[in-house]
């Protein structure tokens, strides 16, 4: 069965056209008419035919332009040209878009059983390469995830060949350099965030294993690894060696996104551990840190930048001065931190038996920690050339008090760079994110940008939001842009796909999600709701 369009403004050429195409071929087509340029483009989007017979003097939008219209949402029509006018410039734009004849009016019933004829071999040959097409990406599709799996098993094992995973990431076209891993476990919780019955929850998973695939390629771009026990491998490829704030905060909110979903669609607890980002050839090294932190932590999504850093000391080390005084800058309190400094350097003077050399290295390490606790706490800018004296200073210096009067100095200047960025750039400053967030939350949003508008670093300003709010900025954000996408289901009639782009999403199904993560229902379901 074929579907044939009809264009013509005049319906004596449009009723001969059918008449021939019932008369012979029966039954082999089922036959559309148009008479303008705009009412053919519609019908088409609508009906998609397989051959259009086109006019190419219409009213309003004439047939050259009406058929370019046509194939950009149809690229498989068939065009045959008729016309009153035999000019060679309409013929050639109509040769360009891929027309296969030009009939001059007036013609008979043998010119139209002919490019009928031809057309139909034409669309048949179409078809049969679309299937052709769909039978190899079927094969493909049920390889991939075998490549896939292979990928992810020769960069989990220690001693894998660099060739062989440069021919899968040849394969499967990935020219990321980077990436880190998701350990997503399935188990029963227990009291304390114990985890239980990893035999049950691995046949579970591998049963439900294209559901689990779904909910994964929902919300991560990546490669996963088979069911392993009761743990699932997944690898997200990075472009470069570490993330912006920003892109790690979106793969935090996926995860979770992505633990809940999974949870809710078994009927058993998942739990994500967040590996670092390393080199490819080191995927494994970042998955054992995924499930590392997935034991150590009670989280539901853990990240291994929460790992304790495991060390031992010498017996006699003061680790407990060593933590007060980072404890105390960090709270920006300088007789505490002074205290503390000096505490610390009697203790080392006392144990070094004359040798400077060690107390300068411990001193310069303890000033450049501080000075990085300023940066990163106190939202300055940092400047790789700022500290280019600091090695000849020590090394210049002859006595213990010199030592000791240069390392407090500088421990006493980080915390007053502290100490002014609190007082000079935490004042309102989540009231003043907030209304700025009210009033810009269509757009692209971002922790750089929004940080950036009070000229402070994102780390920064993501830890004072979150201390005067009680909220993240991500999801204060979301809470707005839901909030928003309410009051427009209820009071007017825009299509969702009109409500996301409104409320900041350019994913209808990101949106979708997000609304129901919040709200318990669908955007539609909420709508029906409030009818």
């Amino acid at each position: 069965m074929y579907k044939i369009l009809l264009a013509d403004d005049e319906g004596i050429v449009r009723e001969s056209l059918k008449y021939i195409v019932d008369k012979e071929f029966p039954g082999q087509f089922e036959a559309y008419e148009a008479k303008t340029g705009r009412h053919v483009i519609e019908l088409a989007e609508e009906v998609r035919p397989d051959i259009a017979f086109m006019d190419i003097r219409m009213p309003g939008i004439n047939g050259i332009d009406a058929m370019k219209e046509i194939r950009r949402t149809n690229s498989n029509i068939v065009f045959v040209v008729i016309s009153a006018y035999d000019k060679f410039d309409y013929a050639k734009q109509a040769l360009n878009l891929g027309v296969i004849d030009y009939i001059n009016k007036p013609f008979n019933k043998s010119q139209i059983v002919t490019v009928l004829q031809k057309a139909m071999t034409e669309v048949d040959r179409i078809r049969a390469q679309r299937s052709k097409e769909l039978e190899t990406k079927e094969k493909l599709d049920s390889i991939v995830p075998i490549i896939e799996n292979g990928l992810i098993q020769e960069l989990l094992s220690h001693e894998h060949f660099k060739e062989n995973i440069e021919e899968y990431k040849r394969i499967l076209e990935i020219n990321e350099k980077y990436g880190l891993m998701l350990a997503i476990v399935g188990s029963e919780k227990e009291a304390g965030g114990y985890m239980r019955g990893a035999v049950p929850a691995s046949v579970k998973t591998q049963k439900n294993f294209e559901t689990v695939l779904l909910v994964i390629s929902d919300n991560f771009k990546c490669i996963t690894g088979s069911v392993m026990g009761n743990k699932i491998p997944v690898l997200i490829p990075c472009e470069k060696s570490s993330l912006t704030p920003d892109e790690y905060q979106k793969i935090v909110d996926s995860a979770k996104l992505a633990q809940q979903e999974l949870t809710d669609a078994l009927g058993i607890d998942f739990r994500i551990g967040i590996g670092p980002v390393k080199p490819l050839e080191n995927m494994a090294d970042s998955y054992s840190e995924a499930i590392s932190i997935l034991v150590k932590s009670k989280q539901d999504v853990a990240e291994s930048i929460d790992l304790p850093e495991g060390c031992e000391y010498d017996t006699d080390y003061p680790l407990k001065t060593e933590k007060s005084l980072f404890e105390a800058i960090t709270q920006g309190d300088v007789a505490k931190s002074l205290e503390q400094a000096n505490l610390f350097f009697d203790w080392m003077e006392k144990s070094s038996g004359g040798a400077m050399s060690d107390i300068c290295l411990k001193v310069l390490e303890f000033v450049l920690w501080a000075e990085r606790l300023a940066y990163s706490n106190g939202g300055y800018v940092y400047h790789f050339m700022s500290r280019s004296e600091y090695l000849p200073e020590i090394n210049s210096m002859k006595s213990y008090d010199e030592l000791r009067l240069w390392f407090v100095r500088h421990i006493e200047h980080a915390l007053k760079m502290i100490n002014a960025a609190n007082d000079a750039k935490t004042e309102d400053v989540a009231e003043k994110a907030k209304k700025y967030i009210d009033q810009n939350f269509r757009e692209d949003l971002s922790l750089d940008e929004i940080s950036g508008v009070y000229d402070i670093s994102p780390f920064y300003f993501s830890k004072v939001f979150k201390t005067q709010t009680g909220v993240t900025f991500t999801d204060y954000l979301t809470s707005v842009r839901v909030n928003k996408a309410r009051e427009l289901l209820e009071s007017t009639n825009k299509s969702m796909k009109e409500i996301c782009s409104e409320v900041g999403y350019s994913d209808p199904n990101y949106f979708s999600r997000i609304f129901k993560k919040h709200t318990g229902v669908t955007p539609t379901e909420y709508k029906e709701g409030k009818r």
